[in-house]
């Protein structure tokens, strides 16, 4: 079958790959439909995840049909239209059964690897290195689906493909933080980052009674997704300082919950931002703080901070004396999406949550070194670039 894979540091390329077999009773195989590049591949692409190799098949963020289904397969059958979650999870172990599907002690085959590095193994996620299972990715006509009674979930009539397609991801990271930050009815929350993720961070605040939610970007054409498409205020901090803003339009204290949904590549203004970006690239960190030091500091005192955009490792320059004597609570998770996508497919088909327009540039597979180029340099204006790897 064909794939697009990484092939080297921002370099990928459309190969022939073997077809997925089942190696499980557990596992069913999905022709893909519908696929999609996600933020966090940017890391992936540009080296910052060290344990990828060349071949790997991309692509996490993905929906589909069943073809084939393992002997202990009860909730799919064939033909069946399905979500599935980008992380693997067993459904049995401790994790699991407390809802925190992303610390799943079975879905990693290669624990030692995040052992070392976080003193723990998480579960696995499709094609996020071998550090997270080295399982192949969504970016190929077939995939190999494991414990697909848990991770993968019925796409109810009247859904469409591209609308499901983001109840696989985004739209559940976007709730695991909204949801785990602790956000209260009246709260005014304020999140970092205006791509996939960070607009459905904002959509299940609002969801869950935040009376303001502002979301901040310096990309007009995500912000106009924001108050289009979400009902959010935006902020563009290329234009307006962002913490004197944010005091002025919370009465001087500061946002209740702030959400950064941007990762280990943020972008920012300023000698510090210079600063951050040059010792990345020298591997002197791996991983730009930019924002989350930002949101530390807008954060009112007493107020939540949810570390939702992807980390890898080190950073530099973390003002935990800040967290300290504010008295903040601070948190962070992969997403919990077993726990999440039922009720996001049922808000999705009532209309409460728009998905659809994220998917700014659809394109067959073969275009897919295109589709990532246009992706990480936001070209015409892209916020997501999804693949129709059966055309």
């Amino acid at each position: 079958m064909k794939a697009l894979c990484w092939t080297g540091v921002n370099e990928t390329a459309v190969e022939t790959v073997e077809d997925p077999k089942i190696l499980n009773d557990h596992d069913v195989i999905l022709k893909v439909r519908l696929s999609t590049t996600c933020g966090s591949d940017l890391h992936l692409l540009g080296g910052y995840i060290p344990t990828m190799r060349s071949g790997d098949v991309l692509g996490h963020e993905f929906m589909g049909e069943v073809v084939e289904t393992g002997s202990a397969v009860t909730k799919h059958k064939v033909g069946d239209r399905v979500v599935v979650c980008s992380f693997i999870a067993c459904g049995q172990c401790w994790y699991c059964t407390h809802g925190q599907f992303s610390l799943c002690d079975n879905g990693n085959p290669n624990p030692g690897l995040t052992e070392a590095m976080w003193g723990s193994s998480i579960g696995g996620c499709f094609a996020y290195s071998h550090a997270l299972g080295g399982f192949a990715g969504s970016h190929a006509e077939y995939v190999r689906v494991p414990y697909a009674d848990q991770g993968a979930f019925t796409v109810p009539d009247g859904v469409s493909d591209t609308a499901a397609l983001f109840a696989s991801d985004a739209a559940p990271t976007g709730w695991t933080g909204a949801d785990l930050a602790g956000i209260a009815p009246g709260d005014t929350v304020a999140v970092w980052g205006a791509g996939g993720v960070g607009q459905m961070a904002a959509r299940a605040a609002m969801l869950l009674g935040a009376e303001q939610v502002i979301v901040i970007d310096r990309l007009p054409e995500r912000l106009r997704q924001v108050r289009e498409h979400i009902g959010a205020e935006t902020l563009d901090y290329t234009s307006d300082a962002v913490l004197p803003e944010l005091k002025e339009r919370t009465g001087g204290r500061g946002p209740d919950v702030c959400i950064e949904a941007v990762g280990m590549e943020a972008h920012g203004t300023g000698p510090l931002y210079l600063y951050d970006q040059a010792k990345q690239q020298l591997r002197l960190q791996t991983d730009r703080p930019t924002a989350l030091r930002e949101a530390i500091y807008a954060c009112r005192k007493g107020g939540s901070l949810f570390s939702l955009g992807v980390f890898g490792g080190l950073v530099d320059k973390f003002p935990f004396g800040a967290i300290m004597n504010k008295g903040m609570t601070v948190r962070g998770a992969q997403q919990h999406g077993h726990r999440y996508i039922p009720m996001i497919l049922d808000h999705i088909a009532a209309g409460e949550i728009s998905t659809e327009h994220l998917a700014t540039h659809v394109m067959p597979l073969s275009q897919g070194p295109r589709g990532y180029e246009m992706f990480k340099n936001k070209d015409d204006g892209c916020v997501r670039a999804v693949f129709t790897p059966g055309v």
